[in-house]
């Protein structure tokens, strides 16, 4: 990106005094004749498909559900006048509470001044040091409070509508805070005055850049995109791609150790996204970690689908994913038995898998480890609000068209799981300071997203999400009802703490439902960065304790349970290597009777949405 503005100052606040004017008049003006003409190209590039009569998905949410959701939290407290006047006097008490707090004297051991800001947007010190900066904080987080308190004590709203509330309250609330917006963002404000409108020159070529990739729909850049490459820079682990369906590639990586464990490792990965979050580098490469304990590993890489995969559904990702890679694992190594390892909806996968292989008389898979998923939906967390009759009924019409769901509405779902920090800091540092975002593996894999076949994806919300019938032993998978009670193999269940897509105590309930013989581990931190924890950082924790019951609730198990510092990897390995046999020849990719394809990572994952 190639933006010609005008001036290059630095915000300066030596003497305690905020620059709020330009340092040049002149340039300013011609700064911002820029922006407007650039605002015309962001406004054009929407349009433009628009105008072409082209598909532009719609976000994750709809408008009408939107105020549709809240109008029914409005409509308890405005059909009482009582209800709706203790709503005023509360939210006037917290107004007048935050002024006599922003009032007080800069001595005063409470004062702004000598408080803490542990909320990262206002952590600039002219929020606190100025007394209009300080009290608009003030007002935006009681407003904020207060809007929660709505939806908290509104009553007659079903759980579902009062969760879905809750979510859009708090979407509501981040897009509103002030540390978005350049005119009461004092740290904005300086620097585009120091810089004389320069950095919203910046920011609006990216802005009208980002609406252009996204076809009409603002695709929120996270990351350098030049600064990743799959198989340059992530995907490195040396393997061979040596079988494949029109449903996934399957690699088989090169062994590092003279001798290996005989059963080999299936990795099922979610289909959500990509791979290679298993191995990003080699430095946090939990697929070559495998390798080098002496693991056969075999990873399944799903295709990125377009409209010929329409029709597709969990027996086709089975048979032409699964029983393939299982089928390609025998003929690879000689080796029938193999243990597997899934993450998130790949789990959700392989569990439907093993109670639907067990009433077809496959017992293939030995044991299995369900990385951060779900089998029960019971307490699925936030994503449970984009999922109702309404919004499939939206969903399936939106995929109707193209057989598939675009990779940027379930990127924009998950990053609004966690939009203070996902979305709104990229939104003010990309488009309002001007300035590239970070290179970061992690979020370059975040971004590069994929798409979600009609079937597939209509029937994992139905069945999941909205029926919660995999757990209950409802659910159909080819003319077979899968009954997970009559799946009796080892299981290594690994929870996050701080996950806010397969919550920890939506995967401790799925644990009860998963046989006697379940190893239940809760890691620190969250969905990927409690999975991805090499234990050479010697970073996080993990806990361990007694085969989840009903009996013990799940804060009480992680009270009782034992913690331990550092990676679970380790005690990972020392639960799969008695169940993996004995040391064996170490064997190459595709072994005597398959040919290889092409290098690991292979062409499926490159394909980008």
């Amino acid at each position: 990106m190639s933006v010609e503005a005008s001036g290059n100052g630095k915000a300066t606040d030596g003497d305690g005094t905020a620059r709020y004017a330009p340092a040049d008049p002149e340039e300013f003006a011609r700064n911002m004749a820029r922006v407007v003409e650039l605002a015309g190209k962001a406004a054009s590039a929407w349009i433009a498909p628009r105008e072409r009569g082209e598909a532009v998905d719609a976000g994750p949410i709809t408008a009408a559900d939107f105020f549709g959701t809240l109008s029914k939290v409005a409509d308890f407290w405005l059909t009482d006048p009582r209800r709706l006047a203790e709503a005023q006097s509360n939210l006037i008490a917290g107004y007048f509470g935050a002024w006599s707090e922003a009032l007080k004297p800069s001595d005063d051991a409470g004062s702004p001044a000598k408080q803490a800001i542990s909320d990262k947007r206002f952590a600039h010190p002219e929020w606190t040091r100025n007394p209009f900066y300080d009290a608009l904080r003030r007002f935006y987080l009681s407003a904020a409070a207060w809007a929660d308190d709505l939806v908290v004590q509104a009553q007659n709203i079903d759980p579902h509508t009062r969760g879905k509330a809750a979510f859009y309250m708090r979407q509501l609330m981040h897009a509103a805070s002030p540390s978005n917006f350049l005119l009461t963002n004092p740290e904005l404000l300086q620097e585009t005055m120091a810089s004389n409108g320069a950095n919203l020159v910046r920011g609006m070529a990216m802005f009208a850049e980002d609406m252009a990739a996204g076809n009409g729909t603002l695709r929120l850049r996270q990351v350098a995109t030049a600064a990743f490459e799959v198989g340059r820079d992530m995907a490195l682990t040396p393997g061979k791609v040596i079988a494949q369906t029109d449903v996934c590639q399957v690699i088989q990586y090169a062994a590092s150790t003279e001798t290996v464990l005989q059963r080999p490792l299936l990795i099922v990965p979610p289909w959500i996204n990509k791979f290679y979050v298993l191995d990003l580098n080699p430095a946090k490469s939990f697929i070559r970690w495998a390798v080098e304990q002496g693991h056969t590993v075999f990873v399944l890489s799903w295709v990125n689908p377009d409209e010929s995969h329409a029709a597709k559904d969990w027996r086709d990702y089975i048979h032409d994913g699964i029983v393939f890679g299982l089928d390609t694992i025998r003929q690879a190594t000689g080796e029938a038995e193999v243990n597997a390892v899934s993450y998130c909806v790949g789990g959700t996968l392989l569990g439907a898998a093993l109670a639907y292989l067990k009433s077809i008389g496959d017992e293939r898979i030995r044991s299995a480890t369900f990385l951060t998923t779900q089998i029960d939906f019971t307490h699925a967390g936030d994503l449970k609000v984009f999922v109702d009759e309404e919004q499939l009924a939206s969903l399936a019409d939106v995929m109707q068209a193209k057989g598939y769901l675009d990779g940027s509405r379930m990127a924009a779902a998950f990053n609004m799981l966690r939009a203070g920090d996902l979305i709104w800091p990229y939104f003010v540092n990309n488009y309002l300071r001007g300035k590239d975002p970070l290179p970061f593996d992690l979020l370059h894999w975040n971004a590069d997203a994929t798409r979600m076949p009609r079937a597939n994806h209509l029937f994992y919300l139905r069945n999941c999400y909205l029926e919660n019938r995999l757990s209950t032993g409802r659910m159909e998978i080819g003319g077979h009802t899968v009954d997970l009670s009559k799946v009796e193999i080892p299981v290594y269940n690994l929870a996050t703490r701080e996950d806010h897509i397969a919550p920890a105590l939506s995967v401790y309930t799925g644990s009860r439902f998963l046989g006697s013989d379940v190893t239940f581990v809760v890691s620190g931190s969250g969905h990927i960065a409690g999975v991805v924890n090499p234990p050479d950082k010697q970073k996080y924790q993990f806990w361990t304790g007694p085969r989840p019951s009903a009996e013990t609730p799940y804060e009480e198990w992680l009270l009782q349970a034992s913690e331990t510092k550092g990676s679970w990897w380790p005690h990972w390995q020392s639960w799969i290597a008695p169940l993996a046999g004995p040391q064996v020849p170490a064997r190459t990719p595709g072994g005597e009777t398959l040919h290889p394809i092409e290098d690991a990572p292979g062409s499926y994952v490159r394909v980008r949405s």
